[in-house]
């Protein structure tokens, strides 16, 4: 009996399983988890640098803060609605001069921190403004000098929503190194094209497809967990 009928052949023939090489795939998920993990590192730190900086100067009638605060804006808009394979391409003479190549997972790296970061410090600026005012200026009011009120009630108070658009930004990490890997970075997302769609193993494509809504699943799970656990509401 058919199992389903794919273009004239069964599910069996369309997906042969014995085509995929699973030592290739083991280090495609390695490359995507390292290209993942590393970015989303360097995006927490510069997202929440950039996030405080947005925050802290949205408000001051000080020319030299007020500059500051358009530069920072305007240096965020613009890299965060570049679309990323655009991004990735445009990046290539600066990803040379740091990596000192053009392809691979580390090379992968500054376009994926450069495209996130910016991103995420939208969610981390939003976060800072959703703290009960009443909570801060009550810690200035106690003389909590401007890094004290940053470390101990603006950066704590917002930990839920800075935690959630983590995870959100690193769901989408993980989807721009599959669209990295088809030009050079290798993970999943080159085996799936270079393996899977040009050799025809669709079987190949499956794999790493699953293996990808595998990683999102648990930092999902993990970003829920976290969040859950810091809000005190």
């Amino acid at each position: 009996m058919k199992l389903l009928s794919l273009a004239g052949g069964t599910f069996a023939d369309y997906f042969q399983f014995s085509e995929v090489d699973w030592s290739k795939v083991w280090n495609a998920t390695y490359e995507t988890i390292y290209m993942s993990a590393s970015s989303i590192i360097a995006i927490f730190l510069l997202g929440l640098v950039l996030g405080l900086l947005l925050f802290e100067t949205r408000v001051s009638e000080h020319a030299g803060i007020q500059a500051l605060h358009k530069i920072v804006s305007g240096i965020v808009n613009i890299f965060r609605s570049i679309p990323f394979i655009i991004l990735i391409v445009l990046l290539i003479p600066l990803t040379q001069i740091l990596v000192g190549r053009m392809t691979g997972p580390t090379a992968a790296l500054p376009a994926l921190i450069i495209s996130s970061g910016p991103f995420y410090a939208r969610i981390v600026e939003a976060g800072f403004r959703d703290v009960d005012k009443g909570v801060i200026e009550a810690a200035e009011a106690m003389g909590a000098s401007k890094w004290e009120v940053i470390y101990k009630v603006l950066i704590p108070e917002s930990s839920p929503s800075i935690v959630a658009g983590l995870t959100t930004t690193a769901i989408a990490v993980v989807g721009f190194t599959a669209m990295a890997g088809v030009i050079g970075a290798g993970g999943l997302g080159s085996l799936a094209y270079l393996q899977g769609f040009q050799r025809n193993k669709h079987s190949v494509t499956l794999v790493a497809t699953l293996i990808i809504l595998a990683i999102v699943f648990v930092v999902q799970a993990l970003g829920d967990w976290a969040v859950k656990t810091l809000d005190k509401r």
